[in-house]
């Protein structure tokens, strides 16, 4: 059935409605959107560039860099146009567009990690396999295969929310055109869009998250019976907290978001929990690797040398 919506565009209503706040806030998401860009670029260009860093480890780490500059890419320029701008809307193609980015570069990255856990888990329970293991041919097909769940996962929604009759009010409650605000402005039943977003959408999150866990349960388990040294563990686990305070990071707040009914949500606490990790967590994640990760510090300390 075709979608017979009247609605040919949205408001966004944004962060904050106080006029007086908008300059401000322009510069401070400015601020953060450049920082995500060169952080993220920084490590990207260094782990291509680089041959040291041609491992599956920093090849899984580019990836990421590059879902985290396209992650903030679909929400933040929108937003900062809107904090100028009097007139802060949406065509109904760029929001479907915005929402469709925004899930299959969410849904990759929570994908990613996963990945990025099994391959720790290699490195460390099967050292002298590793290179057997993790061959470059195996590693580009798990990094195109998360790409293309994430893409066909967000065009299930993209999809299916377009084909919705959006007849009222056009005032989304967010900054920017998620699933969830939108079905709120849909009229007549919502009930298969929100089965979707309830068990496909919490599915990704949920099973990579567990895969997570898994592959450090596995880790820890190994590395408390196989090793005797305390020098060996640390270093070992070192080497996995980095990951794993970006997959708290990421998966906290979207397990809280998509987890919980949409009876029982408020739009503004979901606006500040998604303001989380797709702001913030982008930015802090080459913080976090840089200073913990020593190839990439000194990768990047290279290239400075090099410019200068």
């Amino acid at each position: 059935m075709p979608n017979q919506t009247s609605v040919t565009e949205f408001l966004l209503l944004g962060v904050t409605d106080i006029q007086e706040l908008q300059p401000f806030l322009f510069v401070v998401f400015l601020a953060i959107y450049f920082a995500n860009v060169a952080g993220n670029g920084a490590i990207l260009m260094v782990v291509i560039s680089d041959p040291r860093l041609h491992l599956p480890m920093y090849f899984f780490l580019g990836n990421l860099s590059c879902l985290d500059i396209c992650y903030s890419t679909v929400t933040l320029p929108k937003m900062l146009e809107n904090f100028l701008s009097t007139h802060k809307t949406i065509s109904f193609l760029g929001c479907i567009s915005q929402l469709h980015f925004f899930h299959f570069f969410g849904s990759t990255e929570a994908m990613l990690l996963a990945v990025m856990a099994f391959d720790r888990f290699v490195a460390i329970c099967k050292p002298l396999r590793y290179t057997a293991i993790m061959n470059p041919q195996l590693c580009t097909q798990m990094a195109v295969t998360v790409w293309i769940i994430g893409f066909f996962h967000a065009l299930l929604h993209s999809i299916m929310t377009s084909r919705l009759n959006f007849c009222g009010s056009n005032r989304i409650h967010h900054f920017f055109c998620d699933v969830k605000p939108l079905l709120k402005l849909a009229c007549g039943s919502t009930e298969l869009n929100q089965w979707l977003l309830n068990i496909v959408t919490g599915t990704i999150p949920m099973s990579s998250f567990f895969l997570t866990l898994l592959s450090y349960f596995y880790i820890i388990t190994y590395l408390f019976f196989k090793t005797h040294s305390c020098s060996i563990l640390h270093k070992a686990l070192s080497t996995c907290a980095s990951h794993f305070m970006v997959v708290i990071l990421l998966y906290a707040p979207v397990l809280f978001i998509y987890i919980r009914p949409a009876s029982g949500s408020s739009m503004d606490q979901d606006r500040i929990i998604t303001f989380m990790y797709t702001v913030i967590t982008p930015v802090l994640n080459p913080l976090i690797y840089t200073l913990r990760n020593k190839k990439v510090k000194e990768a990047l300390n290279r290239v400075i040398r090099k410019r200068i």
